[in-house]
């Protein structure tokens, strides 16, 4: 006769692990995200003070792509942090020298306003994943073909001069990167992440790429 409510009891002790285990993984996330931001915006500004060059595209790509197969690779131990302290640094070291050209062109406004869009688009992203604890996973499948549609574009506007391409590829990353930051913040929420340093990750890099966006289309409908 007691078999029902042990059953509830089981159930409720269930959920609230499964509560506090989330709660868990979205503060480290966000813990380890401040961090991630902190140190990319010191390499940034030291690439800035320091006028640092630009790396070209290759050493971008091989840079990123390789860090973040090492973190994949490594996600489950402290090398892992290597990689992604790594990643960030790196990363935040290519957005100095573009922060600097805007600087110089007297476009610092730009860059503070374009600074100060990815912070809101990002607060306000989070805050509908972990308010509503809606179920965002539909978005994969369409932030997957997009992505490829997005490098696909992006690698035409370098090889072909097609007037508001390279705007079109902004506003579509600048998009792209929103609902990156929805999908992933949802799956912590839900916990269909478990691994805080993956999330964080993908959250940097979201931001990085809808910061980097809106710079250039702020910088574009200025005339900068």
């Amino acid at each position: 006769m007691n078999k029902p409510s042990e059953f509830t009891a089981s159930s409720s002790i269930a959920v609230s692990e499964e509560q506090a285990q989330v709660a868990r993984v979205l503060k480290n996330t966000y813990l380890l995200l401040g961090m991630m931001l902190a140190f990319s915006s010191f390499t940034a500004w030291y690439s800035f003070s320091n006028n640092l060059p630009r790396p070209g595209i290759l050493i971008t790509l091989v840079g990123f792509y390789g860090l973040m197969f090492g973190i994949h690779k490594a996600k489950n131990s402290a090398l892992g942090l290597v990689f992604a302290f790594g990643l960030t640094g790196f990363m935040g070291y290519t957005i100095g020298p573009i922060i600097s050209a805007y600087v110089s062109a007297g476009a610092g406004e730009t860059v503070s306003l374009a600074l100060g869009m990815t912070a809101a688009v990002f607060v306000g992203m989070s805050a509908i994943a972990i308010i509503t604890k809606k179920d965002f996973s539909f978005l994969g499948s369409f932030l997957f073909a997009g992505g490829l549609v997005l490098m696909a574009v992006m690698l035409i506007s370098f090889i072909f001069s097609v007037p508001g391409l390279s705007l079109a590829v902004s506003a579509g990353f600048a998009l792209f990167a929103s609902l990156c930051m929805l999908y992933e913040t949802s799956r912590i929420v839900r916990g269909g992440e478990r691994n805080y340093m993956i999330a964080a990750v993908g959250l940097f890099v979201s931001i990085y790429n809808l910061f980097l966006s809106l710079l250039h289309l702020l910088g574009a409908g200025g005339g900068d």
